[in-house]
């Protein structure tokens, strides 16, 4: 039996989980999420909770079966608490900055790169004097702050010589050594 598939998902305070056509729908004081059930996994609600039960013992259902579980789990928590990721710019000259949906960044290119954000993702730009600037990244659905956070980090990756890039806060770079002269 799969260890998370088999965990029930428990429904938060003020969230509304509904299961129609192969479809479950979470709406919640953040938004609402849908996700499509994959073939072979049943879900349920019972005694207010998500159940989530798969009808063979082969590979794919067993790996469906906690998928299934983790992300009807996420849409829960993202629209009951959220999700948050922070971006941290190390570099000299390294500036962002945002108006509204639109992410100013400076990060050494001869341009800057200008990023216009979905609606869903909330963007707050922190610059302390002395600190590295961060970006904050803020939304319902984690899939969605993932993969914008992934995206700007992709714009400049942190190199392992000076450490120098889009790093996620708390994240540890191996380092290398220079040349030894």
């Amino acid at each position: 039996m799969s260890r998370i598939g088999k965990n029930p998902v428990s429904i938060a305070q003020g969230v509304d989980v509904s299961i129609k056509d192969n479809v479950v729908t979470v709406k919640g004081k953040l938004g609402e999420l849908s996700q499509t059930i994959s073939e072979g996994i049943t879900v349920k609600i019972e005694d207010g909770a998500v159940v989530c039960n798969r009808a063979t013992e082969s590979k794919d259902h067993k790996a469906q079966h906690g998928l299934m579980r983790s992300l009807i789990n996420n849409m829960i928590e993202g629209v009951s608490k959220g999700w948050t990721k922070e971006l941290e710019l190390v570099g000299v000259g390294y500036r962002a900055s945002n108006q509204g949906q639109k992410l100013d960044l400076a990060l050494g290119y001869s341009h800057n790169i200008v990023l216009e954000l979905a609606p869903e993702v909330k963007v707050e730009t922190v610059s302390e004097k002395g600190k590295n600037p961060i970006v904050k990244l803020t939304s319902f659905d984690k899939q969605l702050v993932g993969q914008v956070a992934a995206k700007i980090r992709g714009f400049r990756r942190p190199e392992p010589y000076k450490g120098k890039g889009v790093k996620f806060v708390g994240e540890v770079l191996r380092r290398k050594a220079g040349k030894s002269a």
